[in-house]
């Protein structure tokens, strides 16, 4: 690959890209994991107070007096004697309403059993042996709780074990008496209200039934209701007749129309009439009429008509006639005489029928009186009775002595509470624990201490392009380890130039590490006694910058970032450190970098990449030697370069704001795939606002646990206020997570150039370090030890 080419983003990139930028965010809200974070860096805070908390309430509870405690329980009655009276009595609203509403009977037990009534006799008879015990004392010492139905527990608790005992025991006799009295007033009361309403149900007893007296004496009853039926009989019977009558009416008046239209057009011995023919008397003139005529009929044969035997029969039956007229008129008369009379029996047979018709109604309504006046007089009697069967129990009752309570369990002896101890210590640890959680989310608000990627995410609303692990070893003056070395993960050795502390080759295992470890305390070989680097192979600081390197490499797909500006808020936020890390994760993607220390005033680039700060930035600057010159190549890697700030200048901005610098800065941008420059922080200064506004952008170091949120802040107001383009920022001093999975990282670039690295062997990629801090000191790789 050709330099300056820009290498193809790889599967391996895109997932640390991917996997570094996945920030959980909750938005609103309670943040309830940065305060778990709080008090988990304040756990030592926390658990202090909360050991010494308990330990206040351990030696309070072993130098304080031990309490005694005593209890006994009593069984009470369920419901009074005066309960049951009332329930079967229906008049009896008013004793009803004098108990208090939506109290349950055990609260109202406790209740009394805590009233002056039931515990001034407990006073007055311990008042001669404890003369301090007082009413409102007792009261609420005294402790009173429902264990089951019925069922109180009575405890008490007090530094004197005999006077816990012997006022329980005087308790528990009140309680008993109190029972005992109670029931009896319960007895009474009931037994008084029985005398009360006696009088009054005798006398509606008496009253009901002269009424009902009187109703039979007016009415002339016994029972309406065989009255009724009486009555019914009759009118059954009248109706009967009503029937009868009115049929023969109806037959009468039929045979006297018939008869009179018959005398009206027929002679009287042609008539025909039904009561004619029921007439002996008309038959028998009619009879002879007939005698008559058959004789002349006879005679008439052997007779003339004018013979005096015809005439004597003629003048007989002439005679005849008149007298069966006579008859005939008679039966009509008679017939209508009959008819007058089935009339008037239909009429009086209507009146009676009306008459019993008029008592029927009436009946009813005496009927329904004396119904009433009988229910009531039923009821008034059965009240009567009860009451004269309730009386003559409770008189019964009132006569016996048995107590209605008794004690389940009685007084116990008093033994120490050895729960005050156990409660007091966790009542301290709890109270400790709350004082910790409350001084440690205090302490942490007051500080103002930025500690997660989201705090820092939230406050900036950048890009977050990276999450940098904490790493302990990395020294002030450790060197950048190469990426190479973290993929090999060979022993080191150390070897110096005239047998240095007598030793040709130690090894990191040999014993005499921690000697070497305080010789070269705080010089830049420390870090490589301290933490081999076989340490950071694979672990996630490793890929943590090559998710940054691709995070960076994907900020613009178009126009890739060719020149970048690293600063931070305030010094000490490891800027440094990741510009170092950041340029080997660059240059394993082929791509050829190169390092500006731009830093004037505390330059520290030189030590992290392991070069010597020879004629620099600087030197460039003031023409004493060629751009060419003054780069040096990397040990670290063959794509890493290194321009070293040089010689401190008396005024640095004046260097960097110079158009030589920003020419220099267009060069090494044409020459260089990615240039970063260290920048000094930005506290005060204008180095990297002027370095960023001939860049591609700033990258914003943030060391977590070290930065202030109003210090970044105003930060972030002086590049807005510059103008500095910023890309985005990294979270420095993160708390280290395991690396990803599925990133094995032996292929560098992703194209398979270099994936053979991993094999070479070490002295083919190390070069020999530039004297730094210890003269003659140089860093090799062991075979032995490297492939082992």
């Amino acid at each position: 690959m050709q330099a300056g080419q820009v290498p193809p983003i790889t599967a391996s990139d895109q997932q640390a890209w991917q996997q570094n930028i996945r920030i959980p965010e909750d938005e609103g809200g309670i943040e309830l994991g940065r305060m778990l974070e709080a008090l988990y860096r304040r756990a030592f805070l926390i658990i202090g107070l909360s050991c010494l908390m308990a330990g206040a309430g351990a030696y309070k509870a072993i130098t304080d007096t031990p309490i005694y405690k005593s209890r006994f329980e009593i069984l009470t009655e369920s419901v009074t004697v005066e309960t049951q009276v009332i329930s079967t009595v229906t008049n009896s609203d008013a004793v009803i309403g004098s108990r208090p509403e939506g109290v349950t009977l055990d609260e109202t037990k406790i209740k009394v059993l805590r009233s002056p009534e039931v515990l001034n006799p407990v006073l007055e008879e311990l008042h001669s042996k404890y003369p301090h015990l007082t009413y409102e004392g007792l009261k609420y010492s005294l402790n009173i709780r429902v264990l089951g139905p019925n069922v109180l527990e009575v405890s008490f608790q007090h530094p004197n074990p005999t006077f816990v005992n012997d006022l329980l025991m005087v308790v528990s006799q009140s309680y008993l008496n109190y029972s005992l009295e109670d029931r009896k007033s319960d007895i009474q009361q009931g037994l008084d209200f029985v005398d009360e309403q006696l009088p009054e149900l005798e006398g509606r007893v008496e009253f009901l039934q002269g009424q009902l007296q009187n109703l039979r004496q007016n009415y002339n009853l016994i029972d309406p209701a065989t009255t009724g039926e009486q009555l019914a009989g009759h009118i059954t019977t009248v109706q009967t007749q009503q029937l009868a009558i009115q049929s023969e009416l109806h037959e009468l008046r039929s045979l006297s129309s018939e008869m009179q239209t018959e005398l009206a057009i027929k002679s009287p011995e042609n008539l025909a009439s039904s009561a004619l023919m029921s007439s002996p008397r008309y038959q028998a003139i009619l009879d002879q009429l007939q005698a008559i005529d058959s004789q002349i009929a006879k005679d008439s044969v052997l007779l003339l008509e004018e013979s005096p035997e015809i005439k004597l029969l003629n003048e007989q039956r002439q005679n005849l006639l008149p007298l069966l007229r006579n008859e005939a008129d008679r039966t009509a008369v008679a017939l209508t005489t009959r008819i007058e009379e089935m009339e008037g029996r239909q009429q009086g047979l209507a009146n009676t029928l009306t008459d019993f018709e008029n008592r029927v109604k009436q009946l009813s309504v005496i009927s329904r009186s004396y119904t009433d006046i009988e229910r009531e007089l039923h009821i008034a009697t059965e009240n009567l009775n009860q009451f004269l069967t309730r009386r003559d129990s409770l008189r019964i009752e009132i006569a016996q002595r048995q107590v209605p309570w008794r004690l389940l369990e009685p007084v116990t002896p008093p033994q120490p509470s050895t729960a005050s101890t156990s409660r007091n210590v966790l009542l301290g640890a709890i109270v400790g624990f709350m004082l910790g959680c409350g001084a440690a989310l205090a302490l942490d608000t007051l500080s103002n201490v930025l500690h997660s990627p989201k705090e820092v995410k939230k406050i900036t609303k950048l890009s977050l392009l990276g999450i940098i692990p904490r790493k302990r070893e990395l020294s002030e003056f450790a060197p950048a380890i190469t990426f190479v070395a973290l993929d090999q993960t060979p022993s080191l050795e150390v070897e110096t130039q005239g047998d240095l502390l007598g030793l040709s080759t130690p090894s990191i295992s040999n014993p005499i590490t921690g000697l070497l470890r305080w010789v070269l305390n705080g010089t830049p070989l420390a870090h490589w006694v301290r933490s081999p680097a076989g340490d950071l192979s694979r672990s996630a600081f490793a890929e943590a910058f090559q998710a940054l390197a691709a995070n960076v490499r994907l900020l613009d797909a178009d126009n890739p970032v060719r020149s970048i500006v690293l600063t931070s808020s305030l010094a000490g936020e490891g800027k440094t450190v990741v510009a170092a890390y950041l340029a080997q994760a660059f240059a394993r993607m082929n791509r050829r970098v190169l390092v500006v220390d731009t830093d004037l005033r505390r330059p520290q680039v030189h030590q992290r990449l392991g070069v010597a700060n020879g004629p620099g930035l600087t030197d460039v600057l003031s023409g004493d030697i060629p751009i060419q010159s003054a780069i040096q190549a990397s040990i670290l890697d063959e794509n890493l370069s290194v321009l070293t700030a040089g010689m401190l200048p008396p005024d640095p901005i004046r260097l960097i704001s110079s158009h030589k610098m920003q020419d220099l800065m267009i060069y090494l941008r044409d020459q260089f795939d990615l240039v970063i420059y260290d920048a000094p922080p930005l506290g005060g200064l204008a180095d990297a606002h002027l370095l960023g506004a001939n860049s591609d952008g700033v990258l914003l170091v943030t060391g977590l646990g070290t930065l202030k949120q109003s210090v970044l802040e105003q930060s972030l107001y002086e590049l807005s206020v510059a103008n500095t383009p910023v890309l985005g920022a990294i979270a420095n001093f993160a708390k280290e997570t395991p690396a990803y999975p599925g990133n094995k990282g032996g292929d560098r670039s992703g194209s398979g150039d270099r994936a053979d690295v991993a094999a070479a062997p070490p002295q083919a990629v190390l070069k020999e370090l530039a004297p730094v801090g210890l003269n003659g000191t140089k860093f090799v790789h062991s075979d032995s030890l490297g492939n082992s």
